[in-house]
């Protein structure tokens, strides 16, 4: 039925807009991948140290999502991973999160 890939990422103050361009003007190869579905970058609740965006990425399988970690097109998403970029933007590593569909309605 689906599994859906979260990262959540805590982004410096005042840097919010910095982190949106870095995933706007990423070079995104997932449509390359089969049982990709979708992908969304989700922008949450601010506190005084972070705000918190999460990265959502629906497969139509864990299976499929594995496959994509072993990919050439996931080793060239995340090449430069920490670098410059994202530097003084993100707090921390991200943390993941994976989940099964058990019930879907439309």
């Amino acid at each position: 039925m689906g599994y859906i890939a979260m990262n959540r990422f805590k982004i410096a103050p005042g840097r919010e807009a910095d982190c949106e361009e870095v995933w706007k003007s990423r070079e995104s190869r997932l449509k390359e991948l089969k049982g990709f579905r979708e992908f969304r970058l989700l922008k949450g609740p601010q506190n005084e140290d972070h705000t918190l965006y999460s990265s959502h990425v629906l497969w139509d399988s864990r299976e499929d999502f594995e496959a994509w970690t072993k990919s050439e097109q996931f080793r060239d998403a995340h090449r430069n991973a920490g670098k410059s970029k994202t530097e003084g933007v993100v707090v921390g590593p991200p943390n993941f999160e994976g989940f099964e569909t058990v019930l879907h309605e439309s």
